[in-house]
């Protein structure tokens, strides 16, 4: 059983979308998957196997004010840097049509991670497509301070990095055995605790689990990566990572600069074609 995870990184993981439509040029699907944050928002669209929606959302959409940009932070009506009517609604339901009949008939299953407010631990959700406000979704991608709690059966979540950054032993658990994870950092990266952290832990300062969450994030997903590299020089899991991500920040919407992470994705996806299939049929 083949199981993908894509790592979140908000506009970075547009390096992902590329390595996605790689695979579906090669006809390989995933019977199983895990999305962080924008790896879920964006991993949704290599199940419903439509290549190049996500190249059109990031090279034509992305950049539009109604999307992304300060103004949605500060309207009353909406609290995030992100449109949330417009990205999950007015986006997947009009004007880029999300494909639900190919998304639902797919019998692969596809998990969201989460990260519960009030316990901080990761919670791993099926996003099952029959709900066309994408609410899931947009908990998943809810960064702190970008974006409000966004509440599912009466529990207040945030964003699925948080938690668990790259959950590749739920699919080590779930009995796959063969394992593609997509990061979306270079190799080398470490990540520390930034001003934005500490800043994020003062303004969550109520919910302490979640800030402990923060406070833990960069020495736990420090600690993940190793692993995953070492399971990858193991040859247990086949890892796409970036060679750069050529200056694209989380919030990144320049067309031009996410064209060429997109082409990088897909390049080092076809690159690396062989090397996966050999993988796969051992």
């Amino acid at each position: 059983m083949l199981c993908i995870t894509f790592e979140g990184g908000a506009s970075r993981t547009v390096y992902s979308c590329g390595v996605m439509d790689a695979l579906l040029e090669e006809g390989i699907m995933a019977d199983i998957g895990y999305g962080v944050s924008a790896g879920a928002a964006f991993g949704v669209s290599y199940f419903s196997k439509q290549i190049g929606r996500n190249y059109k959302l990031a090279t034509e959409i992305m950049n539009r004010k109604q999307y992304m940009g300060a103004r949605n932070l500060i309207d009353p009506k909406n609290r995030c840097y992100y449109g949330l009517k417009y990205a999950y609604d007015t986006v997947p339901n009009s004007i880029l049509p999300f494909d639900y009949d190919a998304y639902n008939s797919n019998p692969a299953k596809f998990y969201a991670v989460v990260t519960n407010v009030q316990t901080g631990e990761a919670e791993y959700i099926e996003e099952t497509g029959r709900d066309k406000q994408w609410t899931l979704l947009k908990a998943t991608c809810a960064l702190p301070m970008l974006f409000p709690m966004i509440e599912i059966g009466g529990k207040k979540y945030m964003d699925g990095g948080l938690a668990d950054s790259i959950p590749y032993k739920q699919a080590v658990a779930a009995g796959c055995d063969k394992n593609i994870v997509v990061l979306t950092r270079p190799l080398g990266y470490v990540k520390t605790t930034d001003t934005a952290s500490k800043l994020a832990m003062k303004f969550y300062r109520k919910y302490p689990a979640l800030c402990r969450a923060i406070a833990t994030r960069a020495e736990r997903y420090n600690k993940c990566l190793d692993e995953v590299m070492q399971l990858k020089k193991q040859g247990k899991l086949f890892v796409f990572t970036p060679h750069s991500t050529f200056g694209v920040g989380r919030t990144e919407n320049d067309p031009n600069k996410l064209k060429r992470l997109y082409e990088h994705g897909y390049k080092h996806a076809k690159w690396a074609m062989n090397d996966l299939k050999n993988y796969l049929d051992r």
